[in-house]
């Protein structure tokens, strides 16, 4: 657990975590609405955040037998470049939540970081999990509007039309109240050692 005193400027991360940023949700004919864009700014967060020597954890979700993410399968793969260093770490995740099972705490906590920016895939899932976690541990926590995706949510007879991925994006970082900054662009972020 991180302190939660002498925080950090509220876009000024020392961690970055991608989320589920593999094969099968961002590449061909089944990726997620506006992968092309997401995928850039999730470059751009990785770039200035390996520049400035801050924690990037890479979160793969390890989905059942026959889902697109299934262990062992293209789809599974990341699809954005891992560096080699210290500082950057690839995390195994079971489930949803990024933290749940997995090493992603103490990875954090023995580099002292203390405000993440998070993006990825998908926003009401994984994305959200992991942030409202970090958020329950104490991180100043930085959600992109722009650097998150999912689908969109099919319509329902009777109960609501489709719901654009998009839309539903904005609602699941909107969900996690008002401790997470989630109205600023990737561009805004910045990245630094403390």
């Amino acid at each position: 657990m991180t302190s939660t005193t002498d925080k950090p400027a509220p876009d000024l991360c020392d961690g970055l975590i991608v989320v589920d940023m593999q094969t099968a949700f961002v590449s061909g004919p089944d990726a997620v609405p506006g992968a092309v864009q997401l995928l850039d700014r999730v470059r751009d967060l990785l770039v200035r955040a390996r520049e400035a020597g801050a924690v990037v954890v890479h979160l793969q979700n390890d989905g059942p037998p026959g889902a697109d993410d299934e262990p062992g399968t293209s789809g599974w793969e990341l699809y954005l470049p891992v560096e080699a260093g210290p500082r950057e770490h690839v995390i195994r995740k079971p489930r949803d939540d990024g933290f749940h099972a997995t090493p992603l705490g103490e990875v954090l906590v023995s580099a002292g970081v203390r405000s993440l920016a998070i993006c990825g895939v998908m926003s009401e899932m994984c994305v959200r999990a992991t942030a409202e976690t970090a958020l329950d541990r104490g991180y100043q926590v930085v959600l992109p509007h722009d650097a998150h995706g999912t689908y969109d949510v099919p319509a329902v007879p009777g109960v609501s039309a489709l719901v654009p991925a998009h839309i539903a994006s904005r609602v699941a970082a909107w969900s996690l109240g008002d401790q997470i900054i989630n109205t600023i662009p990737a561009s805004s972020v910045t990245f630094c050692t403390f």
